[in-house]
């Protein structure tokens, strides 16, 4: 029991979904004349100041799916990145390579983290096939993440498993300034400076940010698994050193019935990569520039139609040092631009159509010189359809893409209803499919090897929810079921390097439990619990109905914050059953509980100060990660923040 308990304090973000309907609710019942009364569908609200979603945003283009938003402004001390924020996602699971700076990517409800769609702003951070590092995203520059879940098929190819929209801080009015700065174990030291203030006529804001960690650190590991009760040795991880560095610049302004967004990003990072414990490496090292740049603008017609033009570049250049990459250094160049219109409009009194045109393309060039080039092309329509005002929505839509030599068709429906006494039904269901990644087919990316003989893939995807809320209470259950054909997943076959294969056919099914309680307004709780049973339906008879590797059948999380405005104490835990490599099942990943602590104080206002100390895994579990990567130890922090107005 221990050692489940020692697993679970890890996990940082609150269940983002149940918050959101807690206050969903609130706002529902404070606009509703009876709160004993039929809801109607409130006005989608966000956590940002002021700001509402645009229309890539999944709280938009896809009501009628399980969205997930995690504000991320206001935690302070937490020394986080997105993949911790978004951890606590029903359903979310992130393969982490371990250490501050290192690799991490999300796989959500089963789907591969290369079928996770990861947006900035609305803006692609990966091309369809390819997996986003969220360690390169810093909690500072966020404003909140929505994650939905479950097929996000009216995104296009890449969406097998859901969205992840990373929502940046938006500029505001009026001038401000703030800083942050933490220094922790493993010499791990984070920064982040910004400003915001009015500039041309419009609303502008600036930040940059820094990460430095020397990564060492000393674990235990089991060097004879098929010993039982042998004596774990220990060891130090080395070459697991970070840099990272990067800013985020956007600058809004409203010309008549047109509001524009422009937003620059980008980051340079270099980093050693240790290997798994069974397979270090020692010398091999990996140097990454990012930039992303991207324009929006959104025009309100006098008929109620609204359009949302999206244009946007993006590169991701990777340099690779070693001998796992032979005498000369790897370099890779990716990039990609696109286009996108989406127009909506309320039409016949009860409907909501929307249409969509996307374009661009998506460029590699790599050691090989096969430097692949793909086109892309989408349409897609959809309408949402409201009965009995508005308490009976029924939301289909019919997407198609060209994405390089593949043609892609993704329908969904959607059906939401709000019942009396603050219950809710939700049902979706559609079909989603994706090609291979250019990263997949011929990148190393770091320790995974590409694989160029890899298929497409496809799921039909459904869920079933429903949800009861109110004033300070939340809950929400959830099933959901997905087939997959062709589903790409990484495999490890020690002392080989991780790659993608095809598994020929593969079932995902499962439930979701969360739930958010505030009985106080100085204390908060929330906690979900994740169970998916994976089968390998199609394959080598060896194989048949094993489960998938890196799937893990149980996840629980919670979150408690207690305290006034000025000294809140917060835990969390994350527990996470055991989990395989590959489809043998002969390899698995144990089971694993984390335990983070933390407690904030502000003692001024104006300036507001905050002094923060924030322990991870507080029991101290030793545990692996991705194909054997260590985990960190205890580790400690302490964090000072700077706010003028």
């Amino acid at each position: 029991m221990s050692s489940v308990v020692a697993s679970a304090l890890r996990s940082p973000a609150p269940v983002g979904l149940a918050l959101w309907l807690a206050l969903w609710s609130a706002e529902a019942r404070a606009e509703a004349p009876d709160a004993g009364a039929a809801l109607s569908l409130p006005p989608v609200r966000v956590t940002g100041p002021g700001e509402a979603p645009a229309a890539s945003s999944p709280l938009v283009r896809d009501p009628g799916a399980l969205t997930t938003v995690v504000p991320a402004r206001g935690r302070a001390g937490e020394v986080k990145d997105a993949s911790e924020l978004v951890a606590a996602s029903p359903g979310a699971v992130v393969q982490d390579q371990g250490g501050a700076g290192q690799r991490k990517t999300l796989s959500l409800r089963g789907a591969s983290p290369n079928g996770v769609l990861v947006l900035l702003d609305g803006v692609p951070l990966n091309a369809p096939g390819n997996a986003v590092d969220l360690s390169r995203l810093p909690v500072a520059m966020l404003d909140r993440v929505e994650v939905l879940r479950g097929a996000g098929s009216r995104y296009g190819p890449g969406a097998m498993g859901g969205v992840v929209n990373l929502v940046t801080r938006a500029p505001g009015p009026g001038a401000r300034v703030f800083a942050d700065v933490s220094q922790g174990s493993f010499w791990t030291t984070t920064a982040s400076l910004g400003g915001a203030t009015t500039l041309a006529g419009g609303d502008a804001l600036a930040l940059v940010h820094g990460l430095r960690s020397d990564g060492d650190f000393t674990y235990r590991w089991d060097d004879k698994p098929a010993l039982a009760g042998n004596e774990w040795p220990q060891a130090v991880r080395q070459n697991n050193a970070a840099l990272q560095g990067g800013g985020l610049v956007r600058w809004r302004r409203a010309f008549g019935a047109t509001r524009l967004d422009v937003l620059a990003e980008g980051l340079f990072e270099r980093r050693g990569l240790a290997g798994p414990v069974q397979n270090p490496t020692v010398d091999a090292a990996q140097q990454t520039g990012r930039g992303t740049v991207s324009a929006r603008a959104v025009t309100a017609f006098d008929d109620g139609g609204e359009l949302q033009v999206l244009g946007f570049g993006r590169l991701d250049a990777t340099l690779l040092r070693g001998s796992p990459f032979g005498l000369a250094p790897l370099s890779q160049l990716e990039t990609s631009a696109g286009a996108e219109a989406v127009y909506t409009r309320r039409a016949l009194g009860r409907h909501r159509l929307t249409g969509l045109l996307s374009g661009g393309g998506d460029f590699l060039r790599e050691p090989t010189g096969l430097n692949p080039a793909w086109g892309r092309l989408g349409a897609m329509v959809g309408d949402e359809v409201s009965f009995f005002d508005g308490r009976l929505l029924v939301d289909g839509s019919a997407r198609v893409d060209v994405a390089g030599p593949f043609v892609v068709l993704s329908p969904k429906l959607a059906v939401t209803a709000l019942l009396p006494r603050g219950f809710e039904l939700r049902a979706s269901g559609g079909q989603a499919a994706r090609p291979p990644g250019f990263q997949e087919l011929y990148v190393v990316q770091g320790t995974l090897l590409p694989n160029p003989e890899l298929r497409p893939e496809r799921g039909l995807l459904a869920d079933v929810s429903a949800a009861w809320r109110a004033s300070g209470a939340a809950v929400q259950v959830t099933g959901f079921a997905g087939l997959y054909e062709n589903l790409i997943a990484y495999e490890l076959y020690p002392p080989t390097l991780a790659r993608p294969y095809n598994f020929a056919a593969a079932s995902v099914m499962g439930a979701e439990v969360e739930g958010a309680l505030t009985p106080a307004p100085w204390l908060e709780a929330q906690a979900s619990y994740t169970f998916m049973a994976t089968q390998n339906l199609k394959d080598d008879p060896r194989y048949y109905l094993k489960a998938l590797p890196y799937r893990p059948r149980h996840r629980v999380t919670g979150r408690v914050v207690a305290g006034p405005d000025w000294l809140r104490a917060r835990a969390e835990v994350l527990v996470q059953s055991e989990q395989f490599v590959n489809r043998t099942e002969a390899v698995a990943l144990p089971a694993r509980a984390f335990v983070n602590v933390g407690i904030a104080a502000m003692p001024w206002k104006n300036p507001r100060v905050t002094l923060a100390f924030d322990v991870k895994n507080v029991l101290d579990v030793q545990s692996q990660d991705v194909d054997g990567y260590p985990l960190p130890p205890r580790a400690a922090f302490l964090s000072l923040g700077v706010a003028v107005e």
